[in-house]
């Protein structure tokens, strides 16, 4: 830090609150033309300027509301999205909810986008004090530490990162759909493949062709990390075991959780918990790399039971209908042809995610350079 900048309380330079409770009665937010901000707001945007929110207010809906105004920087204090770190500047006037401490700067101060960037550095991790609920005070927010230089080079910093961080968001946005599209294309050929069927195609359900079990309980303490075989529960590969339940190649099938009907080829041997399912019988030839990806285009999480947490079974799968060519040897032709495909996409989608982690650390290294007065 310059020997021109000053280090001051959060507290001296900007007006630290928090919103308000959010109202409860629906009828509030008929007709609401008043933007109400939550956390989950904040969390769409992330970092940066928010305009819109998931709710709105009408005339009614609003008395006794404080309406904070643009430049506003909401920051999350209480519930789970307090570690998410977001920070976010009102674009718009707007009622806040009390989940959300509110900072409106002094100008005669701080520079409102200097101080969002500057609390961006901030972790709420280094605040909190009982992680396991994490909640953090306004005296605690407004004791943070801020280290200003004078207005003037405020604002010369503040318009640096504007345009850098719009370059670094245009480059992610350009990653991200390269990313989606180089994805979106092998699914769009595996798709066309299964559903454009070829002479002698036939038509199955699952239970003409195959048989599923489950697997057998194993107890978290049995899982251990020197374990020779891996262990498959609902959301697929969740420890290790030194013992196996299951040997050759397999497919296994999600049962219980939120990626329940997720499929897995398996090849070796490993353990399969009662939370996942696995072909115990098959009553048709099948190449069981073109099956698996057959499997995963049917969609197979739709057939849960929407219990506390969603459940399939052999009972709710068993009517799911499969197009498969009935010898194997085309099955394997199929399915080999996707694999050089699949390679491909699989590199394209690391050089892409590559990508954006690096344009994440270029982010946090300007933040660092900005707030130590190297530009």
């Amino acid at each position: 830090m310059k020997k021109s900048w000053q280090t001051k309380p959060l507290g001296d330079v900007a007006e630290v609150g928090a919103g308000n409770s959010a109202p409860q009665d629906e009828s509030l937010f008929k007709d609401g033309t008043y933007p109400f901000f939550r956390t989950a707001d904040a969390g769409r945007v992330r970092f940066g300027d928010i305009y819109e929110s998931t709710d709105y207010l009408n005339e009614k809906g609003i008395k006794g509301l404080r309406r904070y105004p643009k430049g506003t920087i909401l920051f999350p204090k209480s519930g789970a999205s307090t570690f998410l770190n977001h920070r976010v500047m009102l674009g718009v006037e707007g009622c806040v909810s009390s989940h959300l401490a509110t900072i409106v700067a002094d100008e005669t101060q701080i520079e409102p986008r200097f101080l969002l960037y500057f609390l961006s550095t901030i972790s709420a991790q280094d605040l909190v004090q009982d992680h396991a609920y994490p909640s953090l005070n306004l005296p605690t927010i407004s004791g943070i530490s801020i280290q200003a230089p004078p207005l003037p080079e405020q604002q010369r910093i503040s318009s640096i990162l504007d345009e850098a961080f719009a370059g670094i968001a245009t480059a992610k946005a350009n990653a991200g759909k390269n990313l989606q599209n180089a994805r979106a294309l092998f699914d769009s050929n595996l798709q066309s493949a299964f559903t454009q069927r070829g002479n002698g195609w036939v038509e199955k359900t699952i239970a003409d062709c195959f048989k599923v079990r489950s697997g057998d309980f194993l107890p978290a303490k049995a899982m251990v990390e020197s374990g020779s075989f891996n262990v498959y529960g609902g959301n697929g590969i969740n420890g290790r075991h030194d013992q196996k339940n299951l040997s050759g190649e397999n497919i296994i099938i999600g049962r219980v959780g939120a990626k329940c009907g997720n499929v897995h080829h398996v090849e070796g041997d490993a353990w399969v918990t009662d939370n996942a399912l696995y072909i115990s019988e098959y009553l048709c030839p099948f190449d069981l790399g073109f099956l698996t990806r057959l499997l995963r285009l049917k969609d197979l999480r739709s057939r849960a039971n929407q219990m506390a947490q969603p459940v399939i079974s052999y009972t709710t799968i068993k009517d799911v209908s499969l197009e498969f060519p009935p010898s194997e040897v085309e099955q394997e032709k199929i399915s080999s042809s996707f694999d050089a495909l699949e390679v491909e996409t699989q590199r394209l989608a690391s050089i892409y995610e590559r990508k954006l982690a690096a344009l994440e650390e270029l982010k946090k290294s300007l933040l660092h350079q900005a707030f130590s007065g190297e530009i």
